[in-house]
């Protein structure tokens, strides 16, 4: 579900578009719309404090969301009540990606946040864009497949940072790969039977320095990826990005703890 927190999973099958089931829900505001989305943290921050389970057992995933301690089935008329009355304002979860979908996004303070292909931004305005990729199977994604980051990025923005580490879950990624550095654009990555190429770098919005579950807000974070990770993202300009995009070249099932080609 987008902007809810995630599931560590130690077997996940891969699909065209994506891990089975991920980003496949979304709340949409019925007052406007538009998909909500943690990139507007006021109108959508409480979404990072939600819980999922996907129970993965039959021809369908049926998901399970988390309210303040309530589970509730997704699409039900009671998880819509549940979260519009945990989030403040009328929404529904649903599966269908509306035509042109839009959502709410407030950018970063910082201006090496803001990237070079949002010409009129300025830090800190609150806009209104559209969702990103909707052809990766009527997702909710921002743009790519797969998203991915590594132990030894990890590693280097952490001493950036003046710490010994940064929690992986800050960057929501859908895999973590234990590597010295991110692959570049065009590598291919084989994991048993999946097969993934990596797109473009990650361009990163106000939701990593946000707080995510037991992790706390980081209100240095963004500085240092504006100063140290702003990276020219091809065929749209220079952003601070931090992780990688890859697309599904083959499909198959990933076991944690496998090795990478």
């Amino acid at each position: 579900m987008k902007s809810a927190q995630g599931e560590d999973l130690e077997v996940a099958d891969v699909e065209p578009g994506g891990l089975r089931g991920d980003r496949t829900w979304a709340c949409l505001d019925d007052l406007d719309g538009t998909v909500g989305s943690a990139k507007h943290p006021r109108r959508w921050g409480r979404l990072l404090d939600v819980g999922t389970n996907l129970r993965d057992d039959a021809d369908e995933p049926e998901l399970m969301v988390r309210v303040a301690g309530r589970d509730v089935r997704a699409g039900t008329a009671e998880a819509d009540t549940v979260l519009s009355s945990y989030l403040g304002r009328p929404v529904r979860l649903s599966r269908e990606l509306p035509s042109e979908a839009k959502l709410h996004r407030q950018l970063p303070d910082e201006a090496g946040m803001v990237p070079e292909w949002m010409h009129d931004a300025r830090p800190g305005q609150e806009t209104v864009t559209a969702t990103g990729n909707a052809q990766l199977d009527g997702r909710f994604v921002d743009f790519g497949a797969i998203h991915i980051v590594t132990t030894g990025a990890l590693s280097l923005l952490g001493q950036q940072l003046g710490r010994t580490a940064v929690a992986a879950g800050r960057f929501r990624p859908n895999l973590v790969i234990d590597a010295a550095h991110d692959p570049e654009p065009g590598q291919e990555l084989h994991m048993g039977d999946v097969v993934l190429r990596v797109m473009v770098p990650t361009p990163r919005c106000v939701v990593p320095a946000l707080g995510h579950g037991q992790l706390p807000a980081d209100r240095l974070l963004l500085g240092v990826l504006a100063r140290h990770h702003r990276v020219s993202v091809p065929g749209l300009g220079r952003a601070a990005c931090f992780g990688i995009y890859a697309e599904v070249v083959r499909p198959g099932r990933l076991r944690l703890g496998e090795p990478v080609r």
